[in-house]
């Protein structure tokens, strides 16, 4: 009989040690609560010892999580229905705030940056959504991250990942982006023709002050007509003295 109660001892030893040793790693912490206080400061990483029955611990991650936003229907100010989502990356810096002032901070941050991602993109014009994606996320990204910070939690970044037109603004940019196009092809057809312009214009003004440089001209002209191939043009020689008169009447 005795021998039965010395294992039975010792098994409730080994039990009551198991539970009572606890390893965590590098990029863990726990809050540990005896009697429902908070024991000091968190501890780990590694081996921490507590009391089975009496201490009761929760561990919590270090790591940056990453979380998506879901879908949220926004109208943006110029009254634009639109579809966003968006993914953001916090971390806890703080492990008993983020237990002790807030139920589950999961949940609490998630439901967090979905009003604020309606309510920043309420705020903003399509044309602003679409082209100044960066500057959107950084302001939501600076609203998260103030309104957590007395969770314990850092929000580090922001993304907008998705922003869904309806098919009828599809189609409107299309055209917009179209008509876009067309201007500066003409833009560019008009700098070209004015361009070419000035230059003949320049042409001109250097042959009238140098009269050497019209018969220069003159006679490379006459050489490219007698060296075309096929070419029947009957070539009659005239002083430049002679067109020059002419020129001048």
């Amino acid at each position: 009989m005795g021998g039965y109660v010395v294992i039975t001892i010792v098994v409730i030893a080994v039990l009551f040690l198991l539970s009572a040793v606890k390893i965590l790693n590098e990029y863990e912490r726990a809050v540990v609560f005896r009697l429902g206080r908070v024991l000091g400061e968190p501890k780990g990483p590694g081996l921490i010892i507590i009391i089975p029955l009496v201490d009761k611990f929760i561990r919590i991650g270090l790591r940056t999580i990453v979380q998506d936003v879901p879908s949220q229907d926004v109208i943006t100010r110029d009254n634009v229905t639109v579809k966003v989502n968006a993914v953001i990356y916090f971390r806890v810096i703080n492990p008993l705030k983020a237990i002790i002032d807030v139920e589950n901070y999961l949940y609490a941050t998630s439901q967090l940056s979905q009003t604020t991602l309606r309510s920043v993109c309420g705020q903003a014009e399509l044309d602003e959504l679409l082209s100044k994606r960066e500057e959107v996320s950084a302001h939501i990204q600076s609203i998260l991250d103030r309104q957590t910070d007395p969770w314990g939690i850092k929000v580090s970044a922001v993304e907008l990942k998705h922003i869904d037109l309806p098919e009828e603004m599809q189609r409107s940019i299309a055209r917009q982006a179209e008509a876009e196009r067309e201007r500066r092809a003409k833009v560019i057809n008009a700098e070209g023709e004015f361009q070419a312009a000035q230059r003949l214009l320049d042409a001109a003004s250097l042959m009238a002050k140098e009269p050497i440089a019209l018969q220069l001209r003159f006679l490379q002209t006459v050489r490219e007509m007698a060296s075309e191939a096929g070419s029947t043009s009957t070539i009659i020689p005239v002083p430049i003295d002679f067109l020059s008169i002419w020129m001048k009447k």
